[in-house]
């Protein structure tokens, strides 16, 4: 690699881009819920299958990840960028018009197949446009706040739209700004290059993508279906059976979809683990307090959107004044361990609340504090699950992080849920509650024991966080880039070459 090379000019306009891509893909993962209701009245859903509107988007995008980042390896980045842009739009809008639940749902799955190719390629692009580990590092929190402060964008937006325009809009929305995002990927981005002589490995694209669609649907079942139920145990087991006969296929394939030194290593291993705790938690405490918001304090779509900004505040200061400005002068672990105990702190504000909390007593120190404690680790996590990956398997390390937080994000909600409501079952069942009573204090009673159950998942999602701070904290031990470059010279300092995997 030429470390004299000059960098590309317009490689911040470049950022903006793919900021918008990355905003897009994060928002449309939350945006539709706060719509759900409005158009399941629309369109005649069933409460059975409303789900569907949710479910068909991450299915197909948490199956097709690792598919989707190796085909950009292999084909060229900016070009899946361009055409996933241009698919998610179509799609978009095809469940803007949708006439029909059916419809729909045919849309939300097409949104998760473009969106697999795009978001693999979004970060592989970031990391190889931006080579100075300084700019780089400013590009990862501009990137890590997006991916951290999505879904509550998403929350706000999608309030904003169905109250005021209608919510076809939260599907709409996305149409005109994958064009602007795609006008400036043709001016802006320049293509890295591809594997040469490199072929798709499809028996692994086949396993590796039965194998996650299987997982992340028998999460998504379990919510509902309950954890011992035939179907959900079938696709759990089998899916685990499929995900290591992907493993033992790619020890043997000529070109992987998964080269397995990428999660091998340490370092990156440690921070795809962290990913998906930290996820696991994200989810779930988002659905928690929006329905707090809503159910318990009578707050509408937009007002609960509006209480998230704050979140978001603190979650872009985190990863962009904090994590970025530091993360080439100490080690990551030194910031993702007090940032996941800062966030783990938040949830305990946030897991002590009563039914007559206080937004600015409760809530808001809990946002702020779980914002920027995350803030500061999705950059330094993302920062060290993607660098030191050479140039043509940055896909495949950018689509592993992207599938460990979809999975991580359908384990949090189908576990969460089901600890939640049983809490709220049992609080029920040791007072006496019938929870179709009318009356007052029957009324008061679930409500407390709704939010006993919210306190008793937030809880356990605190302690998962602070797993998360002993999984990075051992893991990941790599010392600052400073430090390293000092010692390994410029290709080191770069970041995008890979180092050899010591034997054993």
């Amino acid at each position: 690699m030429n470390d004299t090379a000059l960098p590309d000019p317009r490689r911040w306009w470049g950022l903006v881009v793919i900021a918008l891509a990355q905003l897009i893909v994060v928002l449309d993962m939350t945006i539709v819920n706060i719509a759900l209701p409005s158009a399941q009245q629309d369109l005649g859903m069933t409460d059975g299958n409303r789900q569907w509107a949710i479910t068909a988007y991450t299915l197909a995008f948490g199956g097709l990840l690792l598919l989707g980042g190796r085909l950009g390896d292999l084909f060229g980045r900016r070009r899946s960028f361009i055409i996933g842009l241009i698919g998610f739009a179509g799609a978009s809008a095809l469940g803007g018009a949708a006439t029909g639940p059916g419809m729909l749902f045919a849309a939300r799955a097409l949104q998760g197949v473009f969106a697999a190719l795009l978001a693999p390629a979004a970060l592989s692009l970031l990391n190889t446009t931006f080579t100075d580990p300084r700019e780089r590092g400013k590009a990862l929190g501009v990137f890590g706040a997006l991916a951290g402060a999505g879904g509550a964008v998403g929350m706000l937006v999608g309030g904003f739209l169905t109250e005021y325009l209608d919510w076809r809009w939260c599907l709409y929305v996305n149409a005109p700004v994958a064009a602007v995002a795609v006008v400036g990927a043709l001016v802006t981005l320049k293509d890295p290059g591809r594997g040469t002589g490199a072929r798709l490995d499809v028996p692994g694209a086949v396993l590796g993508t039965a194998g996650v669609l299987s997982v992340v649907y028998g999460f998504g079942e379990a919510e509902s279906r309950g954890w011992d139920d035939t179907r959900v145990l079938a696709l759990l087991i089998g899916g685990v059976v499929v995900l290591g006969v992907f493993w033992l296929w790619q020890t043997r394939a000529r070109t992987p979809l998964l080269p397995l030194h990428i999660v091998k290593d340490r370092q990156r291993a440690g921070a795809f683990l962290t990913m998906v705790l930290v996820t696991v938690t994200m989810f779930g405490v988002f659905l928690f307090l929006t329905y707090y918001l809503q159910g318990i304090k009578g707050w509408s779509p937009l007002e609960t959107g509006v209480a998230y900004l704050p979140m978001t505040a603190c979650m872009i200061i985190g990863s962009t004044q904090i994590s970025a400005r530091l993360l080439h002068r100490v080690p990551a672990r030194a910031l993702m361990v007090p940032g996941l105990v800062l966030a783990a702190g938040g949830l305990a504000f946030l897991a002590s609340m009563g039914v007559d909390a206080t937004y600015s007593g409760h809530v808001l120190p809990g946002i702020c504090m779980m914002g920027l404690g995350m803030g500061v680790t999705f950059m330094a996590a993302i920062s060290t699950a993607t660098g030191r990956v050479a140039p043509h398997e940055q896909g495949a390390a950018s689509a592993t992080l992207n599938t460990m937080q979809q999975v991580g994000g359908s384990v949090g909600i189908a576990l969460l849920n089901t600890i939640a409501a049983g809490a709220t079952a049992d609080r029920l069942a040791d007072h006496r509650v019938d929870p179709a009573g009318q009356a007052p204090q029957v009324r008061a009673a679930l409500a407390e024991a709704t939010v006993h159950g919210y306190s008793v998942a937030t809880w356990l999602s605190a302690g998962i966080i602070l797993l998360a701070a002993v999984v990075a904290g051992v893991l990941i031990n790599a010392k600052a880039p400073d430090r390293q470059t000092g010692a390994a010279g410029g290709d080191h300092e770069a970041g995008t070459v890979e180092e050899p995997v010591p034997a054993g």
